[in-house]
């Protein structure tokens, strides 16, 4: 008796509560005022609008700003509604010369896609990420 009241609780808690859509932000969250007008001057209009920016790159002297939503029903049903990558070039005199939108749902292959620095150090096998690995760790670029 006990059991089958357990598993009723438990079955309408997860009938409850899993079938309540939750909305989840990543990044900035970017309202569609923001995308409509997004005609920006220079680097202080930029951070005063948007914020402060989910990366910087000090080389190329380029903000990027990164929003997505994501609705949730339960654990095994979400959808991305939208997800993009705006970057901002800025020259020496902090003005904006070069901007881009980029929706990460349609376009695949984009410059930014794949920039991603290789780790030669650790190269796991499929055992060695279920258990965590057996034995020491031995790295190939260590010496013997």
């Amino acid at each position: 008796m006990k059991f089958l009241r357990l598993f009723l609780i438990f079955f309408f808690t997860a009938y409850i509560f899993g079938c309540a859509e939750k909305t989840t932000f990543s990044g900035k969250i970017i309202t569609e005022e923001d995308l409509s007008n997004i005609k920006l001057l220079d680097k202080d209009d930029l951070i005063r609008r948007f914020g402060p920016p989910s990366y910087i790159d000090n080389i190329l002297n380029k903000y990027f700003y990164f929003t997505e939503k994501r609705k949730i029903k339960n654990f095994y049903n979400s959808k991305i509604e939208y997800s993009y990558l705006f970057v901002f070039q800025i020259d020496n005199k902090n003005k904006i010369i070069k901007q881009e939108a980029i929706n990460l749902l349609t376009e695949k292959k984009h410059k930014y896609k794949n920039k991603e620095t290789q780790n030669n150090i650790i190269k796991r096998g499929l055992i060695e990420k279920v258990f965590g690995g057996i034995g020491a760790n031995q790295f190939p670029s260590s010496p013997n």
